[in-house]
């Protein structure tokens, strides 16, 4: 009956009525905002002669001068559409894309007034469809001779059109027409090829370079089984640089020789090269542009191109976000360090020559994102936390480009314009094309009335995500910021479990390890009672924590009484969270139960999340807790997910083909046989081997990745699963961000069991022997699952 609300006399046949309920009330916030803009730009584009910037500021397009001095801005767009991505036809028209009809296509605005066709001073304008398609157009390109237009339909089509100054395309060329969105794509140097990189269904991302007018096949330049992206061509037509873990599995930067004749020279023909281009004092390098309107064709050997490739960093971390300078030359690059498990490390803008040679950084510890030469490639643009900047070549000095946009926030019309934003989204993104069996048009007509009534932020989301649950499929939901300030003050928590005393205050009940309380300077004792904090007296008969509220991180008194009556005083520290100390408790006595159930003869390993942090502490638990052992209880119960299934598969395979001795284990080789099972694994495998028998434990909180290890674990037969069936939650998400900073999550690919061809979404992972822990079970200090893995992997190893 949706969401009315209705009365029925439970006496006799009642019939339930509807209850007409009329509620009025003000706007919470003001439903137009009136905002200065000085970040927040999300893209932008430098007009052909460099004199305009246009920018795309929270959904909205400003046209500003291309002067650090003059910040003031002319407001090309604003409405509750969103508005994105704008790029120069040409000095006086801009492109864009725009959802204002309620799909994603390309618009062009420019001045009415013959008079004044800068958009900058015009007071005139008018804004015209280039594109009116039921498929989206969300993205696009125009090539470096403003001729043609490569934009992306759809999910996988990838097209190029002529298009004249006035923005009409024509004859148009379709490169692409996948299940893939390709990305990265970009244009040559002389608008005749697009290089792009696409996914296979093996999830491998490969470059391509593909004919703009299709009359070649596409050809795969990068040719590796581990992921290459974002291509990059050199302004003088003689390399394709690109982004690839194939190296130590990290981001490097790669190139393409794009003729034979140049991968074949060496070190001294390049010098003599350059020797020859002093001589002759034309400053050119090979293939070089000498200005603007030069024109010249790039020649590409596409025999054996993958076979030419050339790394160019090798640093630890990561490497991305190529540009090259105009000669060829010089790659511009962001590196930042490893920064693995939470720890944060330096992003550097740097610069190295195409041999590797002559590093530097140029920018320390500053994070830059959409790079973009001008026209001319003499200064470099960029985006920093949401503010614009230009960094000149020569001076490598980044110089702010200050604006301010005044723009009109229609908070009603942004939240219709968002709801259809993430309505189309999922109805191009959601894995199941038949949406469960749900009709996508109708939920939207259902729902939407009810979102737009919302006054908060909270429950327009609140509303959306009703709808998301019509869908029954996990890894959904819309998440964002709130736009209201609240007071909050974090409670100090000490780790106790408390008993009340009325007047005489609370008593310790019980110690969480290693949390606040357990600390050699701040240790408690259980039974003993807190009589006060920072002075003030305990009532156990009220709320104890409310004393610690802001107490978080702080110096704080306790007053405390022990059985003796002996009073003394403790300066303790709260904490803010006791997650892992909680978890460390329990899995301290998952470890007792373990050793009581086995009498000592296996280890226990949990495994919290599949992620880096989990996977590397169970390598170290492989030795920690197997060392010794007859084998190990591998535990995903409570496991959330993450993405290191097959890490932990390789982990549990490995195949032992030799054995070997080193001099000194055996007084003679001919004892040979006593070491058949030792191998060097350590220093042959990328990841240390579990070599004992195992049994594996899941129940009802084994969510997603935790799911699919299940699943495998079971079917690829390395032991016995115990336990209770997983949620049944997997899908593969990503997320789509919204106009005001919010997004909802895309769940985008399916994952079915290859022995059963079930699929893992609403199919949990059913273990082999069912085990169902009491609710007392925790308190009683038991775990029948674990008992009964324990058993049963005993069993095995006495066969």
């Amino acid at each position: 009956r949706g969401m009315d609300l209705y009365i029925m006399n439970t006496a006799g046949k009642g019939k339930p009525s509807k209850i007409t309920v009329t509620v009025s009330q003000d706007y919470r916030f003001d439903p137009v905002e009136k905002k200065t803009f000085s970040d927040n730009v999300r893209n932008y584009n430098v007009s052909p002669n460099g004199k305009l910037v246009a920018l795309n500021v929270r959904g909205d397009i400003v046209v500003k001068q291309n002067d650090k001095e003059k910040k003031r801005t002319k407001v090309i767009t604003n409405d509750a559409a969103r508005d994105e991505n704008p790029q120069w036809l040409n000095d006086t028209t801009l492109l864009f894309v725009s959802d204002r009809k309620g799909n994603k296509d390309i618009y062009l605005v420019r001045s009415t007034d013959t008079s004044q066709v800068n958009l900058y001073k015009t007071f005139k304008s008018e804004v015209v469809s280039v594109t009116s398609t039921p498929e989206e157009e969300a993205r696009f390109m125009l090539s470096p001779d403003r001729k043609k237009i490569l934009i992306l339909r759809g999910r996988g089509v990838l097209l190029v059109a002529d298009i004249d100054e006035n923005g009409a395309l024509t004859n148009e060329v379709t490169l692409i027409d996948g299940w893939d969105t390709p990305s990265g794509a970009n244009w040559s140097p002389d608008s005749k090829w697009v290089a792009y990189a696409l996914e296979d269904l093996n999830f491998n991302s490969e470059i391509y370079i593909h004919a703009a007018d299709n009359s070649k096949a596409p050809v795969n330049v990068s040719m590796h089984p581990r992921n290459d992206y974002a291509p990059v061509w050199s302004a003088d037509g003689s390399k394709l640089a690109f982004v690839s873990d194939r190296n130590n599995a990290d981001n490097d930067i790669w190139f393409t020789w794009l003729t034979k004749e140049d991968w074949e020279k060496t070190k001294r023909d390049w010098e003599d090269d350059e020797d020859e281009d002093d001589k002759n004092g034309n400053g050119k390098k090979n293939g070089e542009k000498k200005d603007s309107t030069e024109t010249f064709t790039i020649d590409i050997d596409f025999e054996g191109i993958h076979d030419r490739l050339e790394q160019v960093t090798a640093y630890p971390g990561n490497e991305g976000g190529i540009e090259i300078s105009k000669d060829g030359e010089t790659f511009y690059f962001s590196a930042n360090g490893s920064g693995r498990n939470g720890r944060s490390t330096k992003r550097n803008f740097m610069s190295i020559k195409w041999d590797g040679s002559d590093s530097k950084v140029i920018l320390d510890d500053m994070s830059l994102g959409n790079l973009q030469w001008d026209a001319k490639q003499k200064n470099l643009y960029f985006v920093s936390r949401g503010k614009f900047n230009k960094l000149p070549v020569s001076g490598k000095k980044v110089e702010g480009q200050p604006f301010s946009a005044k723009l009109d926030i229609d908070h009603q019309g942004e939240k219709a314009q968002i709801f259809e934003d993430g309505w189309r989204a999922l109805r191009d993104g959601f894995y199941d094309p038949e949406f469960h069996g749900r009709d996508w048009d109708a939920l939207k007509a259902k729902y939407k009335k009810r979102a737009l009534a919302a006054s908060t932020s909270q429950d327009f989301r609140v509303m959306f995500n009703e709808m998301l649950g019509q869908l029954d499929a996990s890894h959904m939901g819309m998440y964002g910021s709130d736009p209201e300030k609240l007071q909050r003050d974090q409670t100090g928590l000490l780790g106790l479990e408390l008993k009340p005393l009325g007047r005489q205050g609370v008593q310790i009940t019980s110690i969480i390890p290693d949390s606040p309380a357990d600390r050699e300077n701040s240790k408690l004792e259980v039974g003993e009672i807190i009589s006060a904090v920072n002075g003030t007296s305990v009532n156990g008969d009220e709320n104890f924590y409310e004393l610690l509220e802001g107490a978080a991180n702080e110096r704080t008194l306790l007053t405390v009484k022990a059985s003796d009556g002996t009073t003394r005083e403790v300066v303790i520290r709260p904490a803010t969270s006791l997650n892992t100390e909680k978890y460390e408790a329990w899995i301290k006595e998952q470890k007792r139960l373990t050793d009581l159930y086995s009498d000592g003869q296996l280890g226990y390993i949990h495994i919290r999340a599949m992620g880096w942090t989990s996977f590397e502490r169970f390598e170290r638990e492989l030795m920690a807790s197997g060392y010794g052992k007859k084998g190990i209880v591998i535990d995903v119960r409570f496991n959330g997910g993450g993405w290191t299934t097959d890490m932990l598969m390789a982990v549990l395979s490995p195949r032992q083909h030799a054995y070997t001795i080193p001099r000194g284990a055996a007084k003679s080789l001919k004892e040979h046989k006593k070491f058949k099972e030792t191998y060097p694994y350590a220093e042959r495998l990328p990841f240390p081997p579990l070599t004992l028998p195992s049994v594996a434990l899941c129940n009802q909180n084994s969510y997603s990745n935790a799911e699919i290890f299940s699943h495998a674990y079971k079917t690829l037969g390395f032991g016995t699963l115990v336990g209770q069936p997983t949620f049944g939650a997997v899908i593969s998400t990503g997320g789509y961000g919204l106009v005001d900073g919010s997004y909802v999550r895309m769940p985008f690919r399916a994952w079915y069991v290859k022995a059963t061809e079930e699929n893992m979404e609403h199919g949990p992972a059913v273990p082999d022997v069912l085990v169902e822990n009491a609710p007392d079970a925790k308190a009683n200090g038991q775990d029948d699952q674990l008992k009964k893995a324990v058993e049963i992997l005993l069993q095995q190893i006495d066969k």
